[in-house]
């Protein structure tokens, strides 16, 4: 009797690991890649899947979007400028049988792939290009990503450059930089102002110059302003011609 028990139990626990060998349940966002005997032999999911024991054995995949830390690289910019240049990347499986099949770990080689093709692609570009210009470059950089990881299966979705580090020598080199570009459009923008005030005068000058009465008028507007200031004595030249209105007229013999 005690053996029957034994081997009822026996019996019970066989079905059960043969159960829980036989029944997979994947997710909405995973998928299960079939292999009979080491061959491919399709993918299944979502949902109840039933496998054969030692024949068949199933590798999971996770369709979401996924996100990646690329570490800080050294970069040496076009005109030899060392930064430190940290980015995110965003990918996710379309194809879960080449990312099984075709790549021994997607993840390390996307990874390592991300970290060498923002080496080589920014530092195609200048310092100022990279400060400037991101969305450009990481368009560039998921270009080059996607192209290369569409063989596995992968798709990546998009990738942002993060921080760009420079150390502190060529930061206040970048400063002193760009306070002499902020003097020199001062100095462009006080001699334009002098070039058209400059213009300006010469051509309130001919129109003065028309009619006499207004270089007169203009005197007395100068004098009026003046006036105003009591702190100082000013010295102003009278034109002789204004005295010939006050003077009485002389007839000739």
């Amino acid at each position: 009797m005690m053996l029957e028990y034994l081997t009822y139990a026996v019996l019970a626990l066989l079905v059960i690991m043969f159960l829980s060998q036989a029944i997979r349940i994947l997710r909405e966002y995973e998928r299960g890649v079939i292999f009979t005997l080491g061959r491919f032999t399709g993918v299944k999911g979502p949902g109840l899947i039933l496998l054969v024991p030692i024949v068949q054995q199933l590798v999971k995949v996770d369709l979401r979007v996924m996100v990646q830390v690329v570490p800080p690289q050294d970069v040496i910019s076009r005109d030899n400028v060392s930064v430190k240049v940290n980015a995110v990347l965003y990918f996710r499986i379309v194809d879960p049988e080449r990312a099984i099949i075709k790549v021994g770990d997607y993840m390390a080689a996307t990874s390592q792939l991300a970290q060498t093709t923002l080496r080589s692609v920014l530092g195609k570009h200048e310092l100022d290009e990279m400060l400037a210009e991101r969305d450009r470059l990481n368009a560039d950089i998921q270009e080059i990503l996607d192209k290369q990881t569409d063989v596995w299966g992968i798709k990546v979705t998009g990738i942002e450059i993060k921080d760009v580090d420079i150390n502190e020598t060529m930061v206040r080199a970048i400063a002193k930089q760009a306070e002499a570009e902020r003097l020199r459009r001062a100095k462009v923008i006080n001699a334009m102002g002098e070039q058209q005030a400059a213009e300006k005068l010469v051509e309130a000058g001919r129109i003065l110059a028309q009619e006499p009465q207004a270089m007169q008028l203009r005197y007395f507007a100068a004098l009026h302003d003046i006036a105003g200031e009591r702190s100082s004595t000013v010295v102003f030249p009278l034109p002789t011609g204004l005295l010939d209105h006050f003077l009485p007229r002389r007839d000739n013999p």
